[in-house]
């Protein structure tokens, strides 16, 4: 899992330990005569959390280039500053609306206050099952971005889906099909 390097701009450090991988433990309570479930998630977090591609005809900073083993993209400091809320924003996931995107991840979104304003900041993950015995799954948050014109269309158009069932139908191995 992936451990990200601090990103240094004019003699500032950006510190991105917060996105280290960790493990978060979720318990989805007994109900009726579904007993209590217990999951073991292994957490990671994605370079586009806090980096953002080229816009149309930019001729970007080289400092500001961060790249992982795949890609090279901006370090982009709002993204930054709203990643430090992503890690308690996947423990608070069980409580939060998710909607499949058609493919093979999910997204929600969290409506933050930002200075006074409510900003709309859509977190997308993909959940899998772990290599590792004792049914352990992953989840990795592949981007975080506030919801602007350019990503507008993303609104949800289906029904939402429980994290819960999520978890569960993947580390059982059954679909999850997008809500009609």
């Amino acid at each position: 899992m992936i451990s990200w390097e601090s990103f240094r701009h004019q003699n500032t450090a950006y510190d991105l330990t917060h996105l280290h991988p960790r493990i978060v433990i979720f318990t989805q309570a007994a109900k009726g005569d579904r007993p209590e479930r217990t999951y073991t998630v292994n957490v990671a977090f994605g370079l586009h959390c806090f980096t953002r591609g080229l816009k149309e005809n930019e001729q970007p900073d080289p400092a500001l280039s961060y790249s992982d083993s795949r890609e090279a993209r901006i370090f982009d400091f709002e993204r930054f500053e709203l990643s430090k809320r992503l890690p308690a924003l996947v423990q608070n996931l069980p409580q939060s609306k998710c909607f499949h995107t058609g493919h093979a991840n999910y997204f929600s979104i969290e409506v933050l206050n930002d200075q006074g304003h409510a900003i709309e900041y859509e977190i997308y993950f993909a959940v899998t099952r772990s290599g590792k015995k004792g049914g352990r799954l992953t989840l990795f948050v592949q981007s975080a971005y506030v919801r602007d014109d350019k990503h507008g269309l993303n609104k949800p158009q289906k029904k939402a889906i429980s994290f819960y069932v999520i978890l569960f139908n993947t580390l059982n191995d059954r679909p999850i099909k997008p809500a009609p």
